[in-house]
């Protein structure tokens, strides 16, 4: 695997290296030494799996507070998505700044997501199939969220966005999040 680290501090993408011949091919695409050996999280004691329907979906923008942040390794298994983080650690030298990897079952690319960072995807392709290790179980009272298309965040979303849930609809902007410090827990399980 390569290890290519984002603009954003502990995001990395990971590209695989498959091994080829006739057959196909053979790839890792974790190995508990490499992640140590970079020192990002080993420990996955959940995995989700989401299939977006529609071409322009969007899901997120979704993270797990503080005490208990989630770690996300996320892998598009079918279709194709415009996958995005954005920095919501009010510390951070990047707060609020937000970075976009595409990541498609024939690219095989994985995004390792740190806590502390909002994560959401648009569906480039119809039936699309997400993957998510997560380095902590779901706790519903953690659930926290950012508006899909905050205007101080400016993500630039490849598609017109479609068919949002009614949650993510309802997520505060970044000003409003830093004030209100809402939690979002209905439905929450629902990214």
């Amino acid at each position: 695997m390569r290890f290519i680290p984002s603009i954003l501090s502990g995001v990395w993408l990971i590209e695989l290296e498959p091994r080829s011949d006739d057959r196909g091919f053979f790839a890792r695409t974790y190995c508990e030494q490499e992640f140590a050996a970079h020192g990002l999280g080993t420990r996955w004691p959940q995995t989700n799996l989401t299939r977006t329907l529609r071409r322009g979906m969007v899901r997120g923008m979704h993270w797990q507070a503080d005490p208990r942040p989630e770690v996300k390794l996320v892998r598009c298994s079918a279709g194709a998505i415009w996958d995005v983080v954005v920095d919501v650690r009010p510390t951070s030298p990047t707060y609020g700044r937000w970075e976009a990897f595409e990541l498609t079952a024939d690219n095989g690319r994985q995004l390792y997501i740190p806590g502390g960072f909002a994560h959401g995807f648009q569906c480039l392709a119809d039936g699309s199939e997400v993957a998510y290790m997560m380095g902590e179980s779901y706790v519903p009272e953690l659930a926290r969220g950012l508006r899909w298309d905050a205007p101080e965040v400016g993500i630039a979303w490849p598609l017109p966005a479609a068919f949002l849930s009614e949650r993510d609809l309802g997520l505060p902007s970044l000003p409003e999040l830093r004030v209100s410090h809402r939690i979002f827990s209905a439905d929450a399980g629902i990214q």
